[in-house]
């Protein structure tokens, strides 16, 4: 199994990215590689929720994502399953941490249980994109 490290520096609180990234009207905008869609998010915040995101590939397919929220202590860590709906899809996990920093939050993001270097080289590129989607979400741009 293989894993993956992010961190981004967002110039905003964590109260705030922590909302950003859990709101479903505000993930629509934001979540997503380059090229994807986000056309669909529903999140019910609670440990033992579920979420569900449904992206629009560039051929118009749409392929989701959905989870189980293991733990929720906002606004500085999310810990959930994550399950892309595929025919042989594994059951991955993301932590997420929202930590305050003097310039805003320090987003750190842990992806682990990934079956393959292949898929995690994915998630990565997927992941950049978020992050700078996210960046730029909550820098107004």
């Amino acid at each position: 199994m293989k894993h993956l490290r992010m961190q981004k520096l967002i110039p905003a609180t964590p109260e705030r990215v922590f909302r950003a990234w859990t709101n479903p009207e505000e993930l629509v905008n934001w979540w997503g590689p380059v090229g994807v869609r986000c056309v669909s998010a529903e999140v019910d915040l609670r440990q033992g929720g579920q979420y569900s995101i449904a992206n629009e590939l560039p051929d118009g397919a749409i392929l989701w994502i959905r989870g189980e929220f293991e733990t929720v202590e906002e606004p500085t860590l999310l810990i959930y399953t994550w399950v892309v709906e595929t025919t042989e899809a594994e059951t991955e996990r993301v932590t997420v941490r929202f930590e305050a920093h003097d310039s805003g939050t320090q987003l750190v993001l842990m992806h682990e249980q990934i079956p393959g270097e292949e898929l995690r080289d994915q998630h990565r590129h997927g992941w950049e994109d978020c992050l700078n989607g996210l960046l730029a979400h909550l820098s107004g741009n």
